[in-house]
């Protein structure tokens, strides 16, 4: 559904990126909190509002998703699908920046390859647009930041949805309200169907979300990380085959760097998690086998301390 989203936006035409998105708070709520209703999940609701740190992280979640749903809808209704694309294909390496640069986080080898000939796409792809691909970066930049920001509010995608359109909903009802009063909205203007359109910018964002959060306790991590790639790969290819955008070969090429650094990353990525893996199994094994070693003796008090000694030293593993 994200990756098809670009053929959506195109349809809200008269309508502006700014009533577009507006519309797309207003409705959002409207639609998260009809599933949390659903759900029956209203207990962090009262804790967040008792905690004025976390409320001041969403208010700035909510701010830089204005920023990311706003140019990417200005993107793809003004004809720059694939450059929209390429912020999704680089966002894991902005993340890996800001990780490193934020959180003094250490990087293996291969990820700093990997940021390295990221950088150098960026590089070309400066030198094939004449001028740096701003779109790509605006939304790679502010969703590292969102992803950020939301590691330290640790709320649940449904809810911190809920926590930011609620942000969101005054400004933007406002701002319709205005709109209309100056006779310059399409709301009403345009026909039952175009109506129906901009109300349904409210499914168009919380559906997938849902579907994610779905996911996401159903497959595992490396799996669903490698499904986020679908993305930005389908709205390159509506890009290029839909929209018809123009691609020299100097696009080409950093989009190649692109690719090439994300292997990168996906290659390190698994390979750790094998080794983790292995790590974990072992550690399970090797006090398995001292146990049973201890058992076959006539100490059972020595026995029964190093089966406690071994417990103690697998328990922070599993978790």
């Amino acid at each position: 559904m994200w990756g098809l989203v670009p053929l959506f936006w195109p349809l809200l035409k008269p309508a502006g990126a700014v009533e577009i998105l507006a519309h797309r708070m207003v409705w959002s709520l409207f639609f998260v909190g009809a599933a949390l209703l659903v759900i029956r999940r209203w207990a962090w609701l009262g804790e967040l509002l008792r905690q004025p740190r976390r409320l001041a992280l969403i208010t700035v979640a909510a701010a830089v998703i204005t920023v990311n749903w706003g140019v990417y809808i200005w993107s793809v209704n003004s004809g720059h699908v694939v450059e929209a694309s390429l912020g999704y294909f680089i966002n894991p390496l902005v993340t890996i920046a800001m990780g490193v640069l934020l959180l003094k986080e250490r990087l293996r080898p291969a990820q700093w390859t990997a940021v390295g000939v990221g950088a150098s796409a960026v590089l070309v792809l400066t030198i094939g647009y004449g001028r740096p691909p701003w779109i790509s970066l605006c939304l790679a930049f502010s969703f590292a930041t969102y992803g950020l920001v939301k590691k330290k509010v640790n709320l649940g995608g449904i809810e911190s949805l809920a926590a930011e359109t609620a942000v969101q909903f005054l400004p933007a009802l406002g701002y319709l309200l205005w709109l209309g009063a100056q006779g310059g909205s399409t709301f009403t203007t345009e026909g039952t169907g175009h109506a129906a359109l901009l109300v349904a910018t409210g499914i168009v964002t919380a559906l997938p979300l849902v579907c994610f959060g779905a996911a996401a306790i159903r497959v595992p991590l490396s799996t669903l990380g490698l499904l986020q790639y679908l993305a930005p790969v389908f709205q390159f290819l509506l890009g290029i085959l839909y929209f018809k955008e123009a691609m020299p070969p100097e696009r080409w090429a950093g989009f190649a760097l692109v690719w090439l650094a994300l292997t990168l990353l996906t290659w390190d990525a698994l390979r750790t998690a094998r080794r983790g893996a292995r790590a974990l199994a072992d550690g399970m094994s090797r006090p398995s086998a001292a146990v049973g070693r201890q058992a076959n003796t006539a100490e059972t008090t020595d026995a029964a301390k190093t089966a406690g000694a071994a417990k103690a030293e697998t328990e922070p593993a599993g978790r």
